[in-house]
């Protein structure tokens, strides 16, 4: 088994590096962040850094990469304040990749990749109709990650819908049965197959 240190990472090609160190974490959730601008401009982005940050209250956060070019998903964040997170589903997951795409700022990733904007109780941002979860959230606060310019953007959960057929009588959510997905890196796409429920753990 082949052991790398810090210098033999940072020698690696860039493309071959970040293959590696994008996959070598896990699978992460696959989630798509919608926005939409003063204008009135929707915008679609897919995310593999959604984490949980706490439930009472209920906080989600996800990690922006450096704003040295255009983050639309960002900059739309920070002018109107609200955005949502959308899981995505085995049968959207290839319309979700290509709203990676570096679209211009102004063109709908929604109608480029074939998804529908929804809009819910006047809630400013739109929702992926075509997603089983769906969550609304309104901008908290931000964190610079000074090591590598990125940032933690964390949001306050104001709405949620999923099938109710799907919450369990103790809150869980079987994300199997919603056919999620998760992400390898940043290409790779799998699906979810539920090993097992345990009791808590002590010692």
């Amino acid at each position: 088994m082949p052991i790398f240190s810090f210098d033999d990472l940072m020698e690696m090609p860039s493309r071959y590096r970040g293959n590696l160190l994008n996959k070598v974490s896990g699978i992460k959730p696959a989630n798509l962040i919608a926005t939409i601008s003063k204008e009135r401009k929707s915008n679609l982005a897919i995310f593999n850094s959604v984490v949980h940050i706490g439930a009472n209250p209920p906080y989600l956060g996800f990690v922006l990469r450096p704003t040295t070019v255009e983050r639309h998903t960002y900059e739309n964040i920070k002018e109107t304040g609200v955005y949502t997170i959308n899981q995505i589903t085995t049968e959207i997951h290839k319309k979700a990749h290509q709203t990676s795409a570096k679209y211009e700022r102004g063109v709908s990733e929604f109608e480029r990749v074939g998804l529908t904007e929804e809009y819910y109780a006047n809630f400013k941002a739109p929702f992926v109709k075509e997603s089983t979860i769906k969550i609304a959230l309104e901008f908290e606060e931000e964190h610079l990650i000074k090591c590598n310019d990125t940032r933690l953007i964390i949001g306050k959960i104001t709405q949620l819908q999923l099938p109710d057929n799907c919450i369990a009588a103790n809150g869980d959510i079987n994300l199997e049965h919603l056919d999620c997905v998760g992400i390898g890196g940043l290409d790779s796409y799998y699906s979810v197959q539920k090993l097992g429920t345990y009791t808590y753990a002590k010692p």
